[in-house]
């Protein structure tokens, strides 16, 4: 077995409604995996300790002093500790500087920082930092200037100078729609047919006929739009389950529609969405109605920066490479 197949740490992405673990070899090799429903507010009985243990338990047991480190909510106001945020601009180092353990009654856990952008309007993250760093590190060419989009209930734009993530907004876009569907005027009548988001077949059409409306919007942006998510209902213009598409398509236009007017005159820089493939898919399509196309998705960039975090920290080394370490035992 070469060294990166070596379990080096254990990493949780501890999240609101989910809690996944990573085995870890050298260099942030994924060895193995594990999934529970247990994010914060979802707790077997026993809490914290319990979903911990229940997680990552086996690990422990066969390899005991093993590192771990967390990160997401787990480490917020509501979670198991409370971290402090780590201000922009930041890098892994910055953020390793932060980390937080503690005894969890089944060993040490470090807690990673979330981030913070100060300003009299504050932002914050949890959880996408270790996303952003892991994407970093998987493509370094982002490192030197690019936006990094993480779309989700709340989705994050993240720009990325120098290996260091200098500003980020949040847009409520998830959680915006979900609203919108669930408890207004808008959703009901795909809610009256008993259609939801996710049992509907993706409507090309109707998104794309959403993104384009937010874009023609220009300066004035959405608010005077939303509500013909209703009337071409009633028109004849979109069916029930459309509505849903369209509605989205408006959204993520008009999130799309004010980046890009903050971006005046500058060069767009390179573009990465990083998450959910399906809804990674959407905001390519999104993207390309504003004559963006050059856009790369990548998934699951968590487990390489939770290493990479570790690595700044001291808490696991860098692996020379095999190949390497191959040609030096044949050199002897």
């Amino acid at each position: 077995m070469n060294r990166s197949q070596h379990p080096a740490l254990i990493g949780l992405d501890w999240g609101t409604s989910s809690l996944r673990a990573y085995l870890l070899g050298g260099n942030g090799t994924l060895i193995d995996r594990r999934a529970e429903g247990w994010g914060i507010q979802h707790l077997p009985e026993g809490g914290y300790a319990a979903a911990f243990r229940g997680v990552a338990g086996e690990w422990l047991d066969r390899w005991p002093g093993l590192p771990v480190l967390a990160a997401g909510m787990v480490g917020s106001r509501n979670g198991w500790r409370e971290v402090p945020y780590v201000e922009c601009p930041a890098d892994p180092a910055s953020i390793a500087s932060g980390l937080v353990a503690f005894d969890s009654g089944c060993g040490t856990i470090h807690l990673v920082p979330g981030l913070m952008q100060g300003g009299p309007l504050p932002d914050v993250m949890r959880g996408e930092e270790m996303q952003i760093v892991g994407v970093l590190a998987m493509q370094p060419a982002l490192a030197e200037r690019s936006l990094l989009v993480l779309p989700g209930t709340h989705c994050k734009w993240a720009v990325v100078e120098r290996d260091r993530v200098v500003r980020f907004t949040t847009y409520l876009t998830g959680e915006l729609f979900a609203m919108l569907r669930d408890h207004s005027i808008i959703g009901r009548p795909a809610k009256e047919m008993g259609v939801t988001a996710a049992g509907l077949e993706f409507d090309h059409e109707a998104f794309t006929r959403g993104v384009k409306s937010a874009h023609e919007s220009g300066a004035v942006g959405i608010a005077p739009w939303l509500f013909t998510a209703r009337s071409l209902f009633l028109t004849g213009v979109l069916a029930a389950p459309q509505t849903l598409d369209y509605l989205s398509g408006l959204l993520i236009g008009e999130e799309i529609r004010s980046v890009v007017a903050g971006l005046a005159d500058a060069v767009c820089p390179s573009i990465a969405l990083l998450g959910d493939p399906t809804l990674c898919n959407r905001y390519r399509l999104a993207l390309s109605q504003f004559g963006i196309d050059d856009v790369q998705a990548l998934n699951e960039t968590g487990p390489l920066g939770l290493w990479r975090i570790g690595e700044a920290a001291g808490l696991v080394a860098h692996a020379p490479d095999t190949m390497q370490e191959d040609e030096s035992r044949g050199s002897t």
